[in-house]
C-alpha cells in the first residue's frame, strides 16, 4: 500500500481550538472530513491534528497508516501512534468494516450480555 509519487493530495491542517470545549469540536469537524473523503493525509509536523487523530483512534473512529519516505505504510497501533515522535507523515482513514470484525473477534467475537439463568 503506498502513496504514488505523482498524486496530488490535498493535506488538510486543523488549526488549534482557542475557545473552551473547542477542541471537541475541531476532533468533531476532523472526524466528519475522514469519513467524507475516506481518509486524509496529515504533514509529519502538523503536531496538532496527529493529536486528535490519536485520540480518534484509540475510541476506533479512524485508523492510521504511517507513510514512509519511499511512499509505503504502515499501520500503526493506537499505542504506536501515541508514542510516535511525528517524523512520518500520516493517512489518516476510516475503519473498514473488516478492521471492525476483527477487533471484534479479538474481544472475544461476542457482546458482554448478560446471560439468562436457565435453572
Amino acid at each position: 500500500m503506498g502513496l504514488a509519487s505523482g498524486s496530488s493530495a490535498s493535506v488538510v491542517r486543523f488549526r488549534n481550538g482557542q475557545a473552551a470545549g473547542s477542541h471537541y469540536k475541531d476532533q468533531k469537524c476532523f472526524m466528519d472530513a475522514v469519513y467524507a473523503a475516506g481518509s486524509l493525509p496529515v504533514s509529519a509536523n502538523d503536531y496538532a491534528t496527529k493529536r486528535m487523530a490519536v485520540r480518534l483512534t484509540i475510541f476506533g473512529f479512524v485508523v492510521i497508516d504511517e507513510i514512509s519516505s519511499d511512499g509505503t505504510a504502515r499501520r500503526l497501533k493506537p499505542s504506536e501512534a501515541f508514542h510516535s515522535h511525528g517524523s512520518q507523515e500520516w493517512l489518516v482513514s476510516k475503519p473498514s468494516a473488516k478492521a471492525v470484525g476483527e477487533v471484534s473477534l479479538v474481544l472475544g467475537g461476542q457482546a458482554n450480555f448478560p446471560r439468562p439463568i436457565v435453572g
